[in-house]
């Protein structure tokens, strides 16, 4: 084969440039980290046949396959077909493989369909998000976890997105045990406190975790129909300054997470740097350079927030 390796298209079709020449592995997106067992088999024959007979599980909950000639990425773009479709991964053309590789896979906690600490379904969420902005060039790093505990490590994303509730106390249910309150203050903020028989909470204090409704023997705390997320900023590791994400907004919904991303796909395509080594930078460089106010304004465009949604005036990253 030519040793002229268009490795633009290359990655662009989510297959890895690697050390040895001539020699790819191919990403495979898993959207919320949940994979259905019956799509094994297609990984085990495309690592068995054009592979090296293994598969590396990545950190963004995706597999790579490695040791692939690069003569053979027909071939196997064709046979990741049918994970393509079983995951519903937008595609512009059937049997050509991922449309992209830039916007990284939307990773996601187990959720509340295991967890029990977990406010909500995050695979369906990163599901939601992953249709909403997948095919897309631009490195854009997203993660989505159930509750404050952030097992996924969302705030090392640029976007990461905590799954809140709003406590719904009933009081006659109460029995007074303060099993509530004595696990708020040893596990979340101090947020209640137990007065005339009842437990009362400090809204201020409250990161709507859910911890409460947990303890509760008698169902007196339950979580809120309405679905709120805290959504967190910028995070980023690397080689210049790693740094943890921010806070951005708190009390937001679901619709306002994806327009704001949206939004930033925009700010970015506005504020890139087009001498970037690779023609790639990071977002949270762009930020840096452009200020945080002028991403605020591209990425709340258009975007209806919640009543209760609480947005950051200003953000501070100090992190050298």
């Amino acid at each position: 084969m030519s040793l002229d390796i268009n490795t633009k298209a290359l990655k662009k079709n989510a297959f890895r440039v690697t050390k040895h020449r001539g020699i790819t592995a191919l990403r495979v997106r898993v959207p919320g980290g949940h994979f259905p067992v019956k799509h094994f088999a297609t990984i085990q024959e495309i690592a068995d046949k054009y592979g090296n007979g293994t598969v590396h599980i990545t950190t963004r909950q995706g597999f790579e396959i490695p040791g692939i000639d690069m003569k053979y990425m027909k071939e196997v773009n064709e046979l990741i077909q049918p994970v393509i479709e079983g995951l519903e991964i937008n595609q512009e053309d059937p049997n050509t493989g991922y449309a992209a590789s830039g916007t990284r896979n939307v990773a996601a906690c187990i959720g509340n369909n295991v967890c029990p600490f977990a406010n909500y379904n995050t695979t369906a969420l990163a599901r939601r998000i992953e249709k909403a902005i997948f095919p897309n060039d631009y490195h854009v790093k997203v993660a989505v976890t159930g509750c404050p505990n952030d097992c996924i490590k969302a705030r090392m994303h640029d976007f990461g997105v905590l799954g809140m509730t709003q406590p719904q106390y009933d009081s006659y249910r109460c029995i007074g045990c303060q099993a509530c309150v004595n696990n708020c203050k040893k596990r979340a903020t101090g947020a209640l406190r137990f007065e005339n028989y009842k437990v009362v909470k400090d809204h201020e204090k409250c990161i709507g975790c859910g911890e409460c409704v947990g303890k509760c023997p008698t169902g007196a705390w339950t979580r809120s129909k309405e679905k709120y997320y805290k959504l967190v900023i910028m995070g980023r590791t690397g080689k210049k300054n790693p740094r943890i994400a921010k806070d951005f907004i708190k009390w937001i919904d679901e619709d306002s997470i994806i327009k704001i991303i949206l939004n930033t796909y925009d700010y970015i395509h506005e504020y890139i740097d087009k001498d970037a080594p690779g023609g790639k930078e990071h977002i949270g460089y762009i930020v840096d350079r452009t200020g945080f106010q002028e991403f605020k304004k591209w990425a709340l465009k258009d975007v209806k927030l919640p009543e209760i949604a609480e947005v950051a005036d200003n953000i501070y990253w100090h992190e050298k």
